[in-house]
């Protein structure tokens, strides 16, 4: 009900579905990059194309603040209708996605360089079926969003009763120091380089220790911003005309996609196949990966973009396209990789075209039924 009130849903549609295809396309060149320096050329194109989808998830962010701020409803009842809603998702998947891994790799021998047999045995299985209470595991990945997700949900009332009184130019302060923290991954790690040797064998800045997780910018740092970004160029939107929205969006687009792929080949020159190094480059909270999602969303909301039920219908079937594509990507490595001799673009390519559409139709059917629709919305 809250979306239709919404004016020009077409742009917000659209973005829905632009950024759950990024999503399943990243995923779709994660194993690629996974073969590193042992196929070069299959590394380098997966880099190249994951580093150009990282907008996905600040864009599916950016959504929900679009679409829920201010918060219109009271506390507890937004907590009920929001965290109700993604519960039994999260639990229904972090059952059913090991098991579909499980039976799977008992019958398909996978070539995916991420994936670790062990990890998929009866035994390694049956505990991941209650320890999601804590945490997502490998067969569970795409769920990190939804623990990020609930506890956007706790602090969206919170800033929402700001926003409904704070000034234009207040939310653009705080904008600006989020703005701050968007560069702190890069100042991690170019401090060693000036002397800085951490604390207490550690790295960590600004107050972060052993006994602190929460440092300077921790509570104006992540993905509130791209909440309170989209909540901004909503009601405050850019004056620009669309040509220029596009003549600063799009170079300040490429800047950042370039910024991504080449520091991703340069972090693993000196950090062959460092995750913990190469992550900060992909971080959704990292300047770069906002110089991407800024022009997409910009570009978008100036498109004239009609309402129409198909686009609307394909936007409402997002999640469960999300949550349901991982364990069909898995299936589209293992079968491109047997059927089609391909480059590694093209397969890149043909798995997320047919990942997402694979996904849809699931979703699509689970739709139709009142008790599986639970499970996708």
């Amino acid at each position: 009900m809250e979306i239709q009130k919404r004016k020009n849903i077409g742009w917000v549609d659209l973005l829905r579905v632009i950024a759950c295809f990024l999503v399943v396309l990243s995923h779709c060149c994660d194993p690629f990059i996974a073969v590193f320096n042992e196929d070069p050329t299959t590394f380098l194109t997966g880099v190249w194309a994951g580093s150009f989808v990282r907008a996905c998830v600040p864009l599916f962010v950016m959504m929900t603040g679009v679409l829920l701020l201010p918060v219109k409803q009271e506390m507890a009842g937004f907590y009920r209708k929001r965290i109700g809603r993604i519960v039994v998702p999260l639990i229904f998947w972090s059952i059913v996605l090991p098991i579909l891994y499980f039976i799977y790799l008992q019958y398909v021998p996978t070539r995916n360089p991420m994936v670790e047999l062990e990890e998929h045995t009866l035994q390694a299985t049956l505990p991941k079926l209650y320890t999601f209470i804590f945490n997502f595991n490998f067969d569970t990945i795409p769920m990190w969003y939804l623990y990020m997700l609930i506890g956007l949900y706790l602090i969206m009332p919170i800033i929402s009763a700001w926003l409904k009184q704070a000034t234009q130019k207040e939310v653009k302060l705080v904008l600006w120091i989020w703005g701050i923290s968007l560069v702190l991954p890069y100042v991690k790690m170019v401090a060693p380089m000036l002397g800085y040797t951490g604390n207490y064998d550690n790295m960590w800045l600004f107050g972060v220790c052993d006994w602190n997780d929460y440092g300077t910018f921790y509570y104006l740092s992540g993905f509130i911003g791209y909440l309170i970004l989209a909540y901004y160029l909503v009601k405050y939107p850019l004056s620009w005309s669309f040509r220029k929205t596009c003549m600063i969006g799009i170079p300040m687009f490429l800047a950042g996609y370039l910024f991504t792929s080449f520091g991703y080949m340069l972090t693993n020159h000196y950090f062959p196949g460092n995750y913990t190094y190469l992550e900060m480059i992909w971080y959704f909270a990292g300047i770069n990966v906002f110089m991407m999602t800024f022009p997409v969303f910009t570009i978008v909301q100036k498109m004239n973009i009609p309402s129409s039920i198909r686009l609307s219908k394909l936007a409402s079937l997002t999640f469960g396209i999300y949550l349901s594509h991982f364990i069909i990507v898995q299936m589209a490595y293992d079968f491109t990789g047997i059927f089609l001799p391909f480059p590694a673009i093209v397969k890149i390519l043909c798995m997320a075209v047919s990942s997402f559409v694979v996904s849809y139709v699931i979703v699509r059917l689970m739709d139709m039924w009142k008790v599986t629709r639970r499970f996708i919305a």
